[in-house]
């Protein structure tokens, strides 16, 4: 398949904002392409490349050699050519890197050039998020809907099960199960704004469990060998041994867990999160490893030696869970059908210096990959994860740093961010200093005053309430917002909705 094709397509889903023409596009180009195109296509029509790095920053994506003339590139061409960049390293990379990737486009078509570009930088967004992928792959495959989502979720990416059902059917596609090693989407929960909404919306007693302010973590054991992932499916085996160390004491010979980890004072309560946050990504340090030890607590079981659990209802995982993890390894947790408990258990759980509770059906199964209701997690105050679009020089004493961000709720419809307001409040120097140099490594433009930014930081915002504007285009703007922390652990196609804002601007 011609790169141009995938160029074509993509032009032609950015340009609907209607659901059903875009999946009908994606589908489109999915039946086309051939077995060993299937991946990459469905990766290129996301949005992303295949591999996670290549060592090509926003600068070097620029073409600076003339365009082809007719499109001859191939997508298994382009693939091969980005797997090569990304295995280059050492001495002699950057111009290695530089002198391969001008060889990619002097082949490629002017329109191809800037496509490749936006792909490589993250700015190709034609509003094929993951959920129009997944039903694109439904529509081009012709299988059930529901298993098609299934296998999504256990095999964590959409690209391999596209190359499953479109190669090799219903059989191939039932095959992709749990396995131990391989990370799977983490269940989320939705929101409520107090105890007692969270406990109206569910049916009988439920568990009340504290909610850490951690990274989430899943652990995967097989016989000696433990592997670590994030939210984002990211391997973090080397970065926390001391995780590690914990769940190879366990008893057992296979299992899969789901749970937080976050560093403790000498007091048991939680450090702040930027200090979790900055452990996490500590790879070889061993100062800082010392100085700010990780802790994992575990709240859900999802496999134990040959028996799967997600279908198992939460009741059944939990017991299971109390039975291999000591109960210091486990986050708190109560059952009760009595809201006045529940208050009084998260009053417990704040007092702690945790940042809330979630509420949890007790006969519901473990959703992968999904937000769903059996799962609610109530805060003290409200906060929303959103994207930072933009960022603003500061004056005065924050003159030399990236101060004011611009702030963005994702729009599923669109595959963009709707922008709510800015704010340069709860900012400490560290935080300034921090987020000059992170924003930019993700500069994309810029004029006099503000630098315009790859949509990829989330940020995790207090407000106090939302207010029309007629400023903004989706009508409505943060009131008193106020930076809590930056969230390298989700990414900006796990931000808040704008349906959710506007959700919220409503009750």
């Amino acid at each position: 398949m011609l790169l141009a094709d995938l160029v074509a397509t993509s032009a032609e889903v950015a340009a609907t904002r209607s659901r059903l023409v875009k999946v009908a596009a994606l589908a489109g180009a999915l039946s086309a392409a051939g077995p060993s195109e299937v991946e990459i296509v469905c990766s290129y029509l996301s949005g992303s490349l295949r591999q996670r790095r290549t060592g090509v920053g926003w600068r070097s994506a620029r073409a600076t050699v003339p365009p082809a003339d007719q499109p001859t590139l191939t997508v298994t061409e382009v693939d091969a050519a980005f797997e090569a960049l990304a295995g280059l390293s050492g001495a002699g990379s950057q111009l290695a890197r530089k002198a391969q990737l001008d060889d990619l486009m002097v082949r490629a078509t002017a329109h191809e050039q800037q496509w490749l570009a936006g792909l490589i930088t993250g700015e190709t967004r034609q509003g094929a998020l993951d959920g129009l992928m997944v039903d694109a792959l439904i529509k081009a495959s012709g299988l059930p809907a529901a298993s098609v989502r299934r296998a999504v979720m256990l095999a964590g990416l959409t690209s391999p099960v596209a190359r499953a059902a479109l190669t090799g059917g219903a059989e191939a596609v039932g095959a992709i199960g749990l396995v131990v090693g391989r990370p799977i989407r983490p269940m989320l929960a939705a929101s409520a704004k107090s105890v007692g909404e969270a406990m109206a919306s569910l049916t009988g007693p439920v568990a009340v469990e504290a909610k850490l302010d951690g990274i989430r973590i899943q652990a995967h054991r097989d016989g000696d060998l433990v592997r670590l992932f994030t939210r984002s499916l990211d391997e973090v085996t080397d970065r926390l041994p001391e995780v590690v160390a914990a769940v190879a004491s366990l008893p057992v010979r296979r299992a899969i867990l789901d749970g937080e980890a976050l560093s403790l004072g000498a007091d048991d309560r939680p450090r702040p999160f930027q200090e979790t946050a900055a452990r996490s990504m500590s790879q070889n340090d061993v100062a800082v490893r010392e100085r700010t030890p990780m802790t994992p607590f575990f709240f859900d079981l999802l496999a134990l030696d040959d028996e799967n659990l997600l279908d198992q209802p939460a009741s059944v995982r939990a017991a299971r869970l109390a039975q291999l993890v000591p109960p210091s390894g486990r986050v708190d947790r109560l059952v009760t059908d009595d809201p006045e408990v529940a208050e009084a258990f998260t009053r417990d759980v704040l007092a702690s210096g945790h940042e809330g509770v979630v509420l949890k059906a007790l006969d519901a199964p473990y959703e992968a990959g999904r937000r769903g209701s059996s799962w609610i997690k109530v805060k003290p105050v409200h906060t929303l994860d959103l994207v930072v679009l933009a960022v603003e020089w500061g004056s005065g004493r924050r003159r030399g740093w990236l101060s004011n961000i611009h702030l963005g709720a994702r729009d599923p419809a669109t595959g963009g961010f709707v922008m709510l307001g800015k704010t340069f409040k709860g900012m400490t120097d560290a935080m300034l200093g921090w987020q000059t140099e992170r924003f930019l490594e993700l500069e994309i433009g810029r004029d006099d005053w503000t630098v315009q930014l790859r949509p990829e930081q989330v940020v995790e915002i207090a407000f106090d309430g939302l207010q029309r504007s007629t400023r903004y285009p989706g009508g409505l703007a943060l009131r008193f917002a106020r930076v809590l922390r930056y969230r390298d652990d989700k990414t900006a196609a796990e931000a808040d909705t704008i349906e959710t804002v506007r959700a919220l601007a409503s009750t």
